[in-house]
């Protein structure tokens, strides 16, 4: 078990801070934040009408936008807003999927997005935390993982449960275990990463709620509510993708209510933050439980990752449980000693949205071969938004590109199934 600070050693960190403080920035890359240019002005004939602001919509249109296309970007409720599956304070971003090497590419090629939008922004969209996963030894999600990363070069460290306990003292681990840290990893900050994505495509997001398509045979262009028109449609809207259209995705795209929950440490106890804490996921037993260190004062976050109930993202009273949070305590005991009194600092209810077999839905709307629906998230789609919204746009620009198979309308079944954060 971790031994908590004394005193003494709290007061001599603390008189410590400033010369630590400047030597680490002394190591940070220097920053070379832009000041975004306004919104362009809005036009009432578009190449692309998108219907979802959160982290897909706003990277397909910054793709689009980027390639000369002309674009409006419609919200109900705004970007990364509170209901939305984009919303939040953060997300992780890792590269390690097992075999399914289609995903770790896409997180790779997000992540130098990510970075550099986070070089230009006024405030870091990207944390180069690390990513460490740990797992009873054998386990084969993990050594694929690791198999993987060695393959492509990717930067990381592995050993075994001595290593972790050397390395990781805050954590309680078990006997038998291993763990990989992924060193260019680390989180992303969730709402304000979609408006930054939004900021610098340079477009004004329109709070208009969107009927289902509307193609005036006519003109040859679907109608917009203010009267303007688009040639493509593009509905990147996360858990409202079934109400949309319910006799193509209902139980096909399904909303599930998750909670995460932040705890707040020890007033001057370092290890539960960055450099000290990277993020982490404990992967035993096919359950998932992961975390976020304390970034930018929001408190030591952790969630379990397993699908809730079915929900209204509307309706939904969004409300910590009592259970969940004694659940939350339970672990940290566990895992994290040295938080098991930690003060519940708040939380989140916030939702998935499933695809029935955990794979993204990038395909046109059937019959409709410029309506697109983008969503499937399932948990582990905001890291791959650059990713998505280059692959929507690559099919806007050339209409005879191919469909990836997984993504396509017709793999998705009935009933949800799991897939990893």
């Amino acid at each position: 078990m971790a031994d908590s600070p004394s005193r003494r050693a709290l007061l001599t960190g603390l008189a410590a801070l400033p010369v630590a403080a400047s030597a680490a920035a002394a190591q940070r890359k220097e920053r070379r934040s832009k000041k975004r240019k306004p919104a362009k002005p809005k036009i009432q004939h578009v190449d692309v009408a998108i219907i979802g602001a959160g982290v897909f919509g706003a990277w397909t249109a910054w793709h689009l936008l980027r390639a000369g296309k002309s674009v409006r970007l419609f919200d109900a409720y705004g970007a990364g807003n509170a209901r939305s599956s984009s919303g939040g304070a953060s997300r992780v971003i890792r590269m390690g999927y097992g075999a399914d090497a289609l995903y770790s590419e896409m997180a790779r090629e997000s992540l130098t997005y990510w970075k550099e939008l986070s070089d230009t922004a006024s405030a870091p969209i990207f944390h180069n935390s690390g990513v460490l996963w740990f797992a009873p030894q054998g386990e084969s999600y993990t050594a694929q993982s690791l198999a993987w990363l060695q393959a492509n070069r990717v930067g990381h460290e592995h050993g075994d449960v001595s290593w972790l306990q050397n390395k990781y003292r805050q954590i309680q681990f078990y006997q038998g275990e291993t763990g990989i840290l992924e060193t260019e990893a680390g989180a992303l900050i969730a709402a304000r990463g979609v408006q930054e994505v939004i900021a610098d495509a340079q477009i004004e997001v329109e709070r208009v709620v969107m009927p289902a398509p509307l193609f005036s045979k006519r003109i040859k262009k679907h109608r917009l509510p203010d009267g303007g028109t688009a040639d493509h449609l593009v509905y990147c809207a996360g858990p409202w993708l079934a109400e949309l259209f319910p006799q193509q995705l209902m139980h096909k795209i399904v909303a599930t209510r998750q909670e995460v929950y932040h705890f707040g440490a020890p007033q001057g106890d370092s290890r539960f933050a960055p450099p000290e804490l990277p993020v982490w996921a404990d992967f035993n037993n096919g359950r998932i439980v992961y975390g976020i260190p304390d970034l930018e004062g929001a408190g030591f976050k952790i969630a379990f990752d397993t699908h809730g109930p079915v929900i209204d993202p509307d309706t939904l009273e969004r409300q910590l449980t009592p259970a969940g949070i004694a659940e939350a305590r339970a672990y940290m005991t566990r895992r994290f000693p040295g938080l098991a009194n930690a003060p519940l600092l708040g939380g989140r209810v916030c939702q998935y949205e499933n695809s029935s077999n955990g794979d993204y839905l990038i395909d046109r709307f059937p019959g409709q071969e410029r309506v697109w629906l983008v969503g499937g998230g399932s948990g582990h789609g905001f890291k791959n938004g650059p990713a998505v919204g280059k692959r929507v746009a690559a099919h806007i620009l050339d209409e005879d590109l191919a469909v990836e198979p997984r993504f396509a309308f017709a793999t998705k079944g009935t009933v949800a199934a799991r897939t990893v954060f």
